[in-house]
């Protein structure tokens, strides 16, 4: 079975805005979770602290936050932050995972890529929504995509690529292209994104659905 590949966390902080800053607000509390689980104590095999050694870590005990710097980074012209939308759902990084919703990516030029991680049936406390109900979880993973989109000005109309993982898909495949039909056909993508459906372990046993996606968007400089 396979797990979705989720975005690391961006090194540059989005600019200083409104919506920025209540960004900034709703991860202190993500960020203090994810401190509190680095330190929980760990009973290291050998063969863990001998990659921990070979990576500069302590073999003993957990990392110090910024052990390990930022040396070796390049000075990409390539720049990144973090995409979010709070009012549909939470930051992963509140219940204890180490990625972003989503990653801005902006290259020269004007070309920019939105990577969205994969997205389910979440809600704004990070609950599940929808146990069982495999189109509910459907229409809210669409609703929660479409508001990661709309956070930077995007939308499905930019979207050039989406990965879909059904966690039993000869049972749900037929309702979920069902449901992704008549959305794409709702808004008169033409031609529609391209795709893959997976069979994954999700990883909650309770979300039946997760898609991610790729939207690219150009802005040329004036």
């Amino acid at each position: 079975m396979l797990f979705s590949a989720y975005a690391e966390k961006p090194d540059n902080p989005r600019p200083v805005s409104w919506c920025g800053r209540q960004r900034e607000l709703t991860m202190k509390p993500a960020i203090a979770t994810l401190e509190a689980d680095r330190l929980r104590p760990r009973h290291y095999t050998e063969a863990e602290r001998a990659e921990r050694r070979a990576l500069g870590l302590p073999v003993a005990e957990p990392a110090p936050s910024g052990m390990l710097g930022r040396a070796g980074r390049s000075a990409s012209p390539v720049r990144r932050r973090a995409i979010s939308a709070p009012e549909v759902l939470n930051e992963a990084a509140e219940y204890g995972s180490a990625f972003t919703r989503g990653l801005r990516v902006d290259f020269p030029g004007g070309i920019t890529h939105l990577i969205l991680s994969g997205t389910a049936s979440v809600g704004v406390e990070g609950e599940t929504l929808y146990e069982g109900d495999f189109r509910a979880q459907c229409w809210r993973t669409f609703r929660n995509l479409t508001a990661l989109l709309a956070a930077e000005e995007a939308s499905w109309d930019d979207v050039v690529r989406t990965t879909c993982y059904l966690r039993d898909i000869e049972r749900d495949y037929a309702e979920f292209n069902s449901v992704r039909n008549e959305f794409f056909t709702a808004l008169s993508l033409d031609p529609f994104p391209a795709s893959t459906g997976i069979q994954a372990r999700i990883c909650r046993s309770d979300l039946l659905v997760e898609i991610e996606a790729l939207a690219m968007l150009y802005a040329p400089a004036k």
